[in-house]
Parts: structure tokens; C-alpha cells; sequence
């Protein structure tokens, strides 16, 4: 039998390599400007806020194969439509279509991790 905790944490990390892909990418292309948001300085808030957003889908990683079954499995639902209602609400502040195709396979991402742990008994 398939576990379930491996499949969510490769689906995690998987998550987390698309949005660094996308940081990458959207240097290279020049739609980023060191040090602000659209137009907007960078706080120490901002960096902050950004950093723990990242984290989720790490801490999510050790956190699937540590906790036990019950409460792992609803951090993931929780985990996944926090950054599912969280990129659907940013995807049309991205300017490059390959921004908004890696957002759109990050939440289909999303979906999957919260069918396997919604399915999981």
C-alpha cells in the first residue's frame, strides 16, 4: 500500500519548487525590481510575511512525516486551501503568462494535496 504521508510530502516539495521556479523566473525575465512590490518599497514586514508564506509548504514536509495521522491530515486541507484562495487571489497581479501558468499548476497542486489528505483513512 501507498503512504499517504510520502505521496503529500513529494506533492509539498513539488509545490514549493514551483513557486521558487517562478522567484527565479521572474528575475530573469525583469519583472521584478530588487527591493519592491509592485512599485511599492520592501518592509522588514513585507520579507517577513514572504518568508513565512515559503515556509509553508517546508514546515508541511515535516510535519507529514512526523505528526500523527488525524491532525496531519487536516493541516494539509487547511494548509492547501490557505494557499489555494491565497494564489487565486493574486494570479491576475502577475504580468507574465508563465507566472500565471506556474500559479494555475501550483493550484492544481493544491487540489491534489487536499484530495489525498481528504481521502486519506
Amino acid at each position: 500500500m501507498e503512504d499517504i504521508r510520502i505521496i503529500l510530502a513529494g506533492i509539498w516539495i513539488a509545490l514549493m519548487l514551483i513557486y521558487l521556479l517562478g522567484d527565479v523566473m521572474r528575475i530573469f525575465a525583469g519583472d521584478f525590481k530588487p527591493g519592491e512590490i509592485e512599485g511599492t518599497k520592501m518592509t522588514q514586514g513585507m520579507l517577513m510575511l514572504m518568508a513565512l508564506l515559503m515556509l509553508i509548504p517546508i514546515i508541511m514536509v515535516v510535519l507529514s512525516l512526523t505528526l500523527s495521522h488525524p491532525t496531519i491530515r487536516w493541516l494539509h486541507i487547511v494548509a492547501a486551501g490557505f494557499l489555494f484562495v491565497f494564489n487565486i487571489a493574486g494570479v491576475r497581479s502577475y504580468p507574465g503568462i508563465y507566472d500565471r501558468f506556474l500559479i494555475i499548476v501550483g493550484l492544481v497542486f493544491n487540489v491534489i494535496t487536499i484530495w489525498y489528505a481528504w481521502n486519506w483513512i
